[in-house]
Formats: C-alpha cells, sequence, structure tokens
C-alpha cells in the first residue's frame, strides 16, 4: 500500500474515532439533567455532581441509584435504567478506542490498536492486546455512533418527558 494511502487510511480511523467520542461526551453530558431531575436540585449543582464524579461508572452508578429511590415512580426508573443500560453497552467500544495506542504498518496499510491495560487472568497476565481496525471495525464504530447518537435523542426525549432542568 502506498505510503500516502496509509496515512489516509489512518487520518480516516482517527476521525472516526474523535466523531466517537465526540459522540459519547456529548451523550454522557445529558446525565446531568438526569441527575437534577432526579436528585431534585438546580442544574448547576447537577454539573458539580456530574464533574467531581470522574468516570463514566460512576456517573451512571449515582444516576441508578437516585432511581432506584423509593421516591421515584416506577415508570420513570424504568426509562431512566432503560438509557444508563445502552449507554453502558456503549462503553466498551468507547474505552477500547480511548485506552489504547495505535499502530500503523506502512508497508500493509494494516492499522492496530495496542490495549494500554493489564488484563489479569487466572495464573497471568496479559498486556498489549492488538486487534486490526479494519473495514468491518470501521462500520462497527460507525454504527457505535449512530447508537450513541439515538441515544442522545431518547435522553433528551426522557428529559422533556419529565421535566428535569434543561
Amino acid at each position: 500500500m502506498p505510503e500516502d494511502a496509509g496515512e489516509a487510511a489512518l487520518q480516516q480511523v482517527l476521525l472516526l474515532v474523535g466523531r466517537l467520542n465526540y459522540t459519547w461526551t456529548n451523550t454522557e453530558s445529558l446525565l446531568i439533567h438526569v441527575i437534577a431531575g432526579l436528585a431534585g436540585v438546580d442544574k448547576d449543582v447537577a454539573v458539580v455532581i456530574f464533574l467531581t464524579l470522574n468516570t463514566t461508572r460512576a456517573r451512571v452508578d449515582m444516576v441508578n441509584r437516585l432511581a432506584k429511590m423509593e421516591r421515584c415512580p416506577d415508570d420513570q426508573r424504568q426509562a431512566v435504567l432503560k438509557l444508563t443500560t445502552a449507554l453502558m453497552r456503549e462503553a466498551a467500544l468507547r474505552n477500547r478506542y480511548n485506552h489504547c495506542i495505535y499502530s500503523f504498518d506502512p508497508e500493509d496499510g494494516q492499522i492496530q490498536t495496542i490495549m494500554m491495560r493489564i488484563q489479569d487472568r487466572k495464573h497471568d497476565i496479559q498486556v498489549g492486546k492488538m486487534q486490526p481496525v479494519d473495514d468491518a471495525e470501521s462500520r462497527n464504530i460507525e454504527k457505535a455512533i449512530g447508537r450513541l447518537q439515538a441515544l442522545n435523542h431518547d435522553f433528551w426525549a426522557l428529559v422533556r418527558e419529565y421535566g428535569y432542568p434543561a
């Protein structure tokens, strides 16, 4: 593969990952409105809570726990839990592309991710797991972006339906 074509392929992957990150962050930030509504606070307080919880897992746990409180009506609880479950389903792919380095072979044009975390096994550890970013994987990322966009719309519908601070 010519070097220019390989560089272009790498740039396309990086643009795709950028779109994934943008869509993810934009959608995750809607948890601010859900926190405000469930906790009965204004949006500014919810922003402080959201930013204090420094991981997606912590933010989703907070939202889920607020939704599971007795004072939350069952229909609202179910609607919130459905959306947070869908959000966390998308987290694995997003995390894969945010906790890796990218390897590019200029000779064959192969782009790979190299995981930057330790995987603990029963009797050993694994580091640096490599996975190709081929056309099928690029389509998988595109589909995830589409699901996140739909989820974004669903979160906004929830905010409107239950009158959460916007």
